[in-house]
């Protein structure tokens, strides 16, 4: 099993400790899938400045494929983040570097030798979806909490697992927003809800699935663990259910230290 994960990633520096660690959804998934034992690239782009190489050396140290990891001239992309009761909250954003990310045609072959393609929000990514699927490779986007953005509506066309988080729990409201999106072209619709695990919507019911109690030093990285889980369960035709235990076992790995890894 090959994923290859595309588009952005960023330092998350944490002010109050004078730290920073290399992150970013794409970058994460990317960690943790190889963390469970399968095989990731990332396609992407970092500056020139030292938290580049600190990015390139801790995702390689991983077990990631970074050949088409490439520097620009320019600063590598940085979110400031708070720790409030081991809730991460996210603070300013400079993207850096990522502006100016794109693919030619040998990246998009390179994405198309893997299982599985994976991106997000802020990936610069989407408007290479249709033909990536179009060429029978299976397709993952996660919109964060913020699914109603531009990007989700280009990704959401051409993607088969369609990720989004919410803190307002399973409603009426959502389960008609995930049969909303569904319509749109998914196979799957996945939300996750915090502390009242994830719900998932495949055109015809609905399945749940709660969380795997642990205590709680950071939550950095915890959605995305949840994604690298449930797609390493789909790209091993697991039940959706198993799927969604996967997702949650990792994410209770990764909020366990401090960093998304």
């Amino acid at each position: 099993m090959k994923l290859a994960t595309v588009g952005d990633n960023c330092m998350d520096y944490y002010a109050a400790l004078d730290k920073a660690y290399p992150g970013g959804n794409p970058v994460n998934v990317a960690v943790y899938f190889v963390r469970l034992g399968g095989e990731a690239s990332y396609t992407g782009v970092v500056g020139t400045d030292g938290y580049g190489q600190e990015m390139i050396d801790g995702i390689k140290a991983k077990g990631v494929d970074v050949s088409h990891l490439r520097k620009l001239e320019g600063k590598t992309a940085i979110t400031q983040v708070e720790l409030v009761e081991g809730d991460r909250v996210f603070g300013d954003y400079d993207e850096g570097v990522l502006s100016e990310f794109s693919l030619d045609k040998e990246g998009i072959d390179f994405l198309c030798d893997h299982d599985m393609v994976v991106s997000g929000l802020w990936g610069n990514s989407e408007q290479y979806f249709e033909e990536i699927q179009a060429r029978g490779v299976l397709t993952a986007f996660d919109a964060a909490t913020r699914p109603e953005d531009e990007a989700p509506k280009i990704a959401i066309k051409n993607t088969d697992y369609f990720f989004y988080a919410t803190d307002d729990g399973d409603t009426e409201e959502l389960r008609a927003q995930m049969r909303a999106y569904h319509k749109e072209g998914p196979k799957y619709v996945i939300v996750t809800l915090g502390e009242e695990g994830s719900l998932v919507y495949d055109g015809k019911e609905f399945y749940k699935y709660g969380i795997i109690a642990t205590d709680v030093v950071d939550t950095m990285g915890a959605g995305d663990s949840y994604i690298a889980g449930f797609l390493k369960g789909a790209l091993e035709k697991q039940e959706i259910l198993k799927c969604m235990e996967m997702g949650a076992r990792n994410a209770t790995e990764t909020i366990q230290y401090q960093g998304a890894w």
